[in-house]
């Protein structure tokens, strides 16, 4: 297996695929990189290759597997950034609502979270690893 050409996308099976489009690309920057009706792939600001793609459930064209829709528990996602205050400070004016106020953690890391419209947790964090 040639690992340097693997690429990993989550998804997310929602209801809620309207909603959830309109979070991602309203309150936190995301752009499209490919919409329909039942599916939208979405990157990161300025990363193209960092996608995360949302479906709607018992969509005809999908197999069992992707058809039930997700319950909302045991999911986060990771975005990291250079300056976790400024994109602090950005959401915050936009205002979303914040889950976990921005702090330090004893490793290093500054972060804070929000939650998105299906209950999943988004850590923004700045790594500053101790030495």
């Amino acid at each position: 297996m040639n690992t340097e050409k693997m690429k990993i996308n989550g998804g997310i099976i929602t209801d809620k695929l309207a909603e959830t489009r309109a979070f991602y690309m309203d309150q936190l920057g995301f752009q499209v990189t490919f919409d329909s009706d039942w599916f939208c792939l979405l990157h990161c600001p300025g990363n193209p290759k960092s996608e995360v793609a949302f479906l709607t459930p018992h969509h005809p064209s999908q197999g069992e597997l992707f058809q039930k829709p997700f319950k909302g528990d045991g999911v986060f996602f990771t975005i990291e950034v250079d300056n976790v205050d400024e994109v602090y400070a950005k959401i915050r004016a936009k205002g979303v609502n914040i889950a976990l106020d921005i702090r330090d953690e004893e490793w290093g890391d500054r972060h804070f979270a929000v939650t998105d419209p299906n209950g999943i947790g988004i850590d923004f964090v700045t790594h500053n690893p101790r030495s």
